[in-house]
């Protein structure tokens, strides 16, 4: 449960950015879709929509590594990123497929982003570029350990967990353009086949309880 209004803000901006993009979500737009009073803009977010972008991508790391972190705890590599992508399903289907990863969308607008917020302030983008860089590195790091604890060799880990993340974020924006979940069933196909038989090739020995 949100704590705060300020919370609440940054939620909101998250969810707005992740169905209609950066340039489309306006410091209004935000007030409008949680309720709050206009007037907290100020208060909250001294540093007006770069401040608001950079506390949404910081909000949006932390929701999806969390869950991330503890389905691959409970369940191991395999049936975790299963669970994992089963949690992604259900945001699609529940926002009739327009909510998508406010990190990958800022990814994405990362050029017209400037273009958004003025040159008002130097280091603005890379700012931002620095905190996308870090939420896909945090949730490659994630699913590394995991597969690591499981036995498999450190840069044979990291390879494996910079094609899941890279697929998943991938085929969640072909779901939203194909407003179905198919893209993302036969993607979930291959990566278990590929991780089934990676884990099937990690030596007794290696694998660590």
């Amino acid at each position: 449960m949100l704590s705060s209004t300020k919370e609440k803000m940054i939620a909101g901006a998250a969810d707005l950015i992740s169905r209609q993009g950066v340039a489309a979500t306006s410091l209004r737009d935000v007030v409008h879709h949680t309720g709050t009073p206009r007037g907290s803009l100020a208060h909250h977010f001294p540093g007006g929509k770069q401040q608001m972008l950079e506390e949404a991508v910081a909000y949006a790391d932390h929701a999806v590594a969390g869950p991330l972190a503890d389905l691959l705890h409970t369940h191991g590599p395999v049936e975790g990123l299963l669970a994992f992508i089963a949690w992604w399903q259900h945001v699609l289907e529940v926002s009739d497929f327009e909510a998508g990863c406010p990190v990958l969308a800022v990814a994405i607008e990362q050029g017209s982003v400037m273009d958004t917020l003025g040159d008002e302030e130097v280091g603005a983008r890379e700012r931002l570029r620095l905190l996308v860089h870090g939420a896909f590195s945090s949730w490659q790091g994630i699913f590394a350990g995991s597969l690591v604890k499981a036995g498999v060799e450190d840069e044979r880990a990291k390879s494996l967990a910079a094609l899941v993340v890279a697929s998943v974020e991938g085929t969640v924006a072909m779901c939203r353009a194909a407003r179905s979940r198919e893209p993302l069933d036969s993607v979930t196909r291959e990566l278990h086949a590929i991780l089934k038989l990676t884990l099937q090739q990690v030596p007794t020995s290696e694998k660590n309880e």
